[in-house]
C-alpha cells in the first residue's frame, strides 16, 4: 500500500454544519476570522465552508447582513437533512487540500489553525506520509459570555478515534473512505462510523492538544431532559446501524450493546427506578445550588439506561 505524501504547505477548508445556532455560531465564526498565523507558516490560506442545514432562526439572513465581516466564509444551504449530509456537501464544495471539521457551537483559540498545521507537518515528518489526521482538544462549557475561560475537566476527555468536533484530515482520504454515510439520519455515530473506515485504510490519530475548541451548550435544566432522552434513544438505534455495518466487538463496546453495559446501567438506575421523574427533585436541588454540570453527570445514569434500552429494542427489531 503506497503512502501519500503531503507538501510543505497547507490550505485549510473549515467545514461547519449548522442548524438553528445563530447566537453561538456568531462567536464561532468570529473566532475563526481572528486566527493568528506565524510569519513563516505552512498555512497558505484558509476558508470557512458553512453549510446551513435548513435553519429557521434567520441564520442566513444574519450572515448576509454581516458578510463583509467574514471574508473567509463561503456558505451553502440545504433542506434539513442532518449533519452527515451537510458535512458531505461541505467537503464536496471545499477548495482546500485539508479539511477541518468543527461544530457550529465550538469557539476556538486564535492559534487554532496554526496548531493543526504544526501537528500535520510534524506528523508528516515522523510518519513519512499523510496517512493520519490530527485531533484537537474539546472543552465543554456553558459560559456563553466568555466560553474560552473554561478550564479543562476530566469529563472533557474523549477516547474517540475520529470525531468531528475538532479534527483536521487530508481531503483525499475522506473521498477515498466514501465520506459520511447518510443512512445515519438520526442522532449519533456517523462520525465514528467513518472513523472505522479511515482506520481500515491505515490512518492514524495524532493528538493536537494545542488546537483547543470550547464546545458551548446551555446550562443543564430539567426542561432539557425529554430532548436528551430522545437523543439517547436515537443514538441507540443508530448504534445498531453502526454495528450492522461493522459487526465487531469494538463497535459493540462503543454502542453499549454488551451484557456489561446492561448490568452496569441497570444496577446504577435500579432497573429504571431512578429516572427523570424520581430524580427530578434531587437534580433541581443541585441546579439551585449552582451545580448544573454535576446534575447533568448524575442524570447520565438514567440517560445511559435509555440508551442501552434503545440499542436492544432496535437490535430486537432487526433480528
Amino acid at each position: 500500500m503506497n503512502n501519500s505524501v503531503v507538501g510543505e504547505t497547507v490550505f485549510f477548508s473549515v467545514v461547519i454544519p449548522t442548524y438553528n445556532r445563530q447566537p453561538i455560531l456568531e462567536k464561532c465564526l468570529r473566532a475563526l476570522e481572528a486566527q493568528e498565523l506565524r510569519d513563516k507558516t505552512p498555512v497558505t490560506g484558509y476558508e470557512i465552508v458553512l453549510v446551513d442545514d435548513g435553519s429557521t432562526d434567520g441564520t442566513l439572513i444574519w450572515l448576509e447582513k454581516h458578510k463583509d465581516e467574514f471574508p473567509h466564509i463561503r456558505w451553502f444551504e440545504q433542506d434539513h437533512a442532518g449533519p452527515a449530509v451537510a458535512r458531505n456537501l461541505g467537503v464536496e464544495q471545499a477548495l482546500g487540500d485539508t479539511i477541518i471539521f468543527i461544530d457550529s457551537d465550538l469557539v476556538v483559540l486564535s492559534n487554532f489553525l496554526q496548531a493543526h498545521a504544526d501537528a500535520l507537518m510534524q506528523g508528516q515528518e515522523n510518519l513519512g506520509s499523510d496517512r493520519f489526521f490530527t485531533y484537537g482538544a474539546v472543552i465543554n462549557t456553558s459560559n456563553f459570555v466568555n466560553p474560552t475561560a473554561e478550564p479543562y475537566k476530566i469529563t472533557d476527555f474523549s477516547a474517540a478515534f475520529f470525531a468531528t468536533g475538532n479534527v483536521a484530515i487530508p481531503k483525499h482520504w475522506l473521498l477515498k473512505a466514501g465520506l459520511f454515510d447518510i443512512g445515519f439520519q438520526l442522532y449519533g455515530w456517523e462520525d465514528l462510523e467513518l472513523g472505522v473506515r479511515l482506520k481500515n485504510l491505515g490512518l492514524q490519530l495524532i493528538k493536537c492538544p494545542a488546537a483547543v475548541g470550547y464546545h458551548w451548550h446551555p446550562p443543564f435544566n430539567l426542561e432539557q431532559i425529554p430532548r436528551l432522552i430522545d437523543q439517547e434513544m436515537q443514538r441507540g438505534r443508530m448504534g445498531v446501524l453502526f454495528y450492522q455495518k461493522h459487526p465487531t466487538w469494538e463497535v459493540r463496546m462503543m454502542i453499549q450493546m454488551t451484557w456489561f453495559h446492561r448490568l452496569l446501567w441497570g444496577i446504577l438506575s435500579l432497573n429504571g427506578l431512578l429516572n427523570e421523574r424520581t430524580m427530578a427533585p434531587f437534580l433541581q436541588w443541585l441546579i439551585n445550588l449552582g451545580k448544573p454540570q454535576l446534575a447533568l453527570e448524575i442524570a447520565r445514569i438514567f440517560l445511559n439506561w435509555y440508551n442501552v434500552k434503545g440499542v436492544y429494542e432496535a437490535y430486537t427489531q432487526i433480528r
